[in-house]
């Protein structure tokens, strides 16, 4: 009696497993690529840093904010921009505030940041934006690199 299996011998029933679980690999397949390539080359791959912008409601939160991130070392830096003036719709209604941008400089450690801003931040529904850093000095990115640890 033959052992009953879950996949099937058929030739086409094999391929179509394979390419499946290829293509559910493919984004960590990508990145260890991706980084083999990086670390072989010296070069920068657009994309692995971040820029995030968080708005604080007054210079003291985004002190508080950015002593926080910088202890759990989730940034290369933060820098607390001057305060600026924001019109937004909320809950039915447009409402104006001050604020002060605060820039941070991240790795992939992005969710964890963002997760650890939320716990922290004031206000309910926190502004937490991201942009990719395509390109820049490669000292600088490789400063940022060294500065926040990867997990």
């Amino acid at each position: 009696v033959r052992p009953h299996t879950h996949f099937s011998c058929h030739p086409r029933a094999v391929v179509s497993e394979v390419l499946t679980l290829l293509l559910l690999m493919y984004p960590l397949l990508r990145g260890l690529a991706l980084q083999l390539h990086s670390a072989l080359t010296g070069s920068y791959i657009p994309g692995t840093h971040s820029i995030a912008f968080v708005n604080c409601l007054n210079e003291q939160i985004a002190r508080d904010i950015a002593r926080a991130i910088m202890d759990k070392r989730l940034a290369a830096y933060v820098n607390i921009l001057p305060k600026s003036s924001a019109l937004g719709c909320g809950c039915f209604e447009v409402r104006e505030g001050a604020g002060l941008p605060a820039g941070l400089a991240l790795t992939p450690l992005l969710l964890r940041a963002c997760f650890h801003f939320r716990s922290i931040h004031p206000f309910e529904i926190p502004e937490i934006i991201s942009l990719p850093i395509d390109q820049g000095n490669p000292l600088y990115l490789k400063w940022i690199e060294e500065s926040v640890p990867r997990d």
